[in-house]
């Protein structure tokens, strides 16, 4: 019992550290909402204001902006850390590096995922969607936008310290999130059609569980062999 307090304090130290980092960095936290803002915005103006051509491509659309933007703010989970030693005394410490790293991650979609869900809707009526693809779009951002951190950890852990490591880090990623967005557009897309999304949901909930379960231990895996 002692053990899983001292991890859960751990876990909660590292947690809070991160977001008050993201407080006084809010310029890095407020650059990829603004760029999932503009390009979903610039859309209407692109292609023209028909109703039916924006309710098309409104599914992909938010979806491919929302990887765009997680991938913008990858590159900022782990490097600070590497320069100031941070990092090499996380990975040093008695608590499993897995446990600390996903403190990291959570921290990571707090401010970078969950954002783009709470502004989703209101981007989602320029694009002239329905109330029910409004509600199954803040519903797999919601599931679908954490396996983007979850994921993006990885790439960013494997990349880190590399010169080019942002190419490299999109080359790596970007195979790994076609099924989120093959997933989430598609349970959009089949409400939107008036069909039943368990299928396409129940697929983006199990990507996520398995995330959850390996992506930590992958990351901080993949840090050590980044530090050695």
């Amino acid at each position: 019992m002692a053990a899983n307090i001292n991890l859960f304090s751990a876990w909660q130290r590292v947690l809070k550290r991160e977001l008050l980092l993201a407080y006084r960095q809010r310029n890095d936290i407020m650059t990829p909402l603004i760029f999932f803002i503009i390009v979903i915005s610039l859309f209407p103006l692109g292609v023209g204001p028909e109703p039916d051509m924006l309710r098309t491509i409104a599914p992909g659309v938010i979806w491919v902006a929302a990887l765009l933007a997680t991938l913008l703010s990858l590159s900022r989970l782990f490097g600070n850390e590497l320069h100031d030693g941070t990092l090499e005394q996380l990975l040093l410490s008695p608590q499993p590096a897995s446990i600390l790293v996903s403190a990291k991650i959570f921290s990571h979609w707090l401010t970078t995922g969950l954002p783009l869900v709470i502004i989703s809707p209101l981007l989602g009526v320029s694009l002239d969607m329905s109330s029910s693809a409004l509600i199954y779009t803040m519903i797999t951002l919601l599931l679908g936008t954490p396996i983007l951190s979850l994921v993006g950890a990885i790439g960013a852990a494997l990349t880190l310290g590399l010169r080019g490591g942002g190419v490299l880090l999109a080359l790596l990623i970007l195979p790994l999130y076609i099924p989120v967005l093959i997933f989430a557009t598609g349970a959009i897309i089949a409400t939107s059609n008036g069909f039943p999304a368990e299928a396409q949901l129940s697929l983006l909930g199990a990507y996520l569980i398995i995330t959850l379960i390996f992506a930590p231990w992958i990351t901080s895996y993949a840090l050590r062999v980044s530090l050695d």
